[in-house]
């Protein structure tokens, strides 16, 4: 009885691993690089490490095609692209009242500024792009908002001011401010996407449970908002770009006709309409 324990325990390790071998070979493979499920998966993955800049390359890729997941990675890459252009033009308003601040070296923050403006302008056109296809393919009454509560703080950053005020931040923590003001900003677009404006406590409670689903109105509305504010982004004064403010009013314009007349719309609507006027686009 002795001598056959060794092979007994022999038996069971050799059964167990080729339960063990069984199961890992039944499990379903990781899926094919340059697939849409690829493309959702890492979009999914670089959004909840923060990495925004990654999540909005890998929507765009859905984005250019017909497939399952294109219908959700719409609304969510207008959200994202929306926030960053945001927070990029955000950034370049900060360095640009630096440069005035700071008469004795305003180079550096007229370079950045220049920067983060062709930042904002990428991400402002993307997302006014895929708002024309948005508004083509997708009837839906209600928006899927198929993504996490983002992440970051609805707090101010402080080293903005220092910035406005002319003072030099050092590269990493210039690279920190970035990260913060994009995730700030893209939070704020996630909050009104979901029809809580500034609402941070709101937004996180609804997304407890993703996908959320919003009412269209709401979601074209908060859009609408957006693209009128990133439009002044291309005014006479900053990148001088009369066509594509143009285009942004114009896309504005067009989301506005999904949402039911309010003062709140007429108000926009004709702030819209003066901004068009002025640049002599209508």
């Amino acid at each position: 009885m002795i001598a056959r324990h060794p092979q007994a325990l022999m038996t069971a390790f050799v059964a167990g691993l080729a339960c063990c071998t069984i199961s890992c070979t039944s499990a379903p493979p990781p899926p094919a690089k340059g697939t849409p499920a690829f493309f959702w998966t890492a979009a999914k993955e670089t959004f909840s490490a923060g990495d925004y800049v990654k999540a909005s390359n890998h929507l765009e890729q859905l984005c250019k095609t017909e497939n399952e997941y294109v219908a959700r990675a719409q609304p969510w890459k207008l959200v994202l692209d929306a926030g960053m252009a945001k927070a990029y033009m955000e950034l370049a308003d900060r360095f640009e009242r630096g440069g005035h601040a700071n008469r004795t070296n305003p180079t550096p923050f007229r370079r950045q500024m220049g920067q983060y403006r062709i930042l904002a302008a990428q991400y402002a056109v993307q997302a006014a792009e895929t708002m024309l296809k948005f508004r083509n393919s997708n009837k839906d009454e209600q928006v899927l908002l198929d993504f996490t509560y983002p992440t970051g703080s609805a707090a101010e950053i402080p080293q903005l001011n220092k910035i406005g005020q002319g003072i030099l931040i050092q590269e990493a923590e210039l690279a920190a401010v970035e990260q913060k003001t994009v995730q700030r900003a893209v939070l704020m677009m996630t909050c009104a996407a979901a029809g809580a404006p500034e609402d941070t406590a709101k937004t996180q409670e609804l997304f407890k449970s993703p996908p959320v689903r919003v009412p269209r109105p709401g979601f074209l509305l908060a859009m609408a908002e957006a693209f009128y504010d990133l439009s002044s982004l291309f005014a006479r004064e900053k990148l001088d770009q009369p066509q594509r403010l143009g285009a942004l009013c114009k896309e504005a314009l067009a989301a506005l006709e999904g949402v039911p007349e309010s003062k709140k719309t007429k108000d926009l609507k004709a702030k819209i309409q003066k901004t068009l006027k002025a640049a002599k686009l209508a």
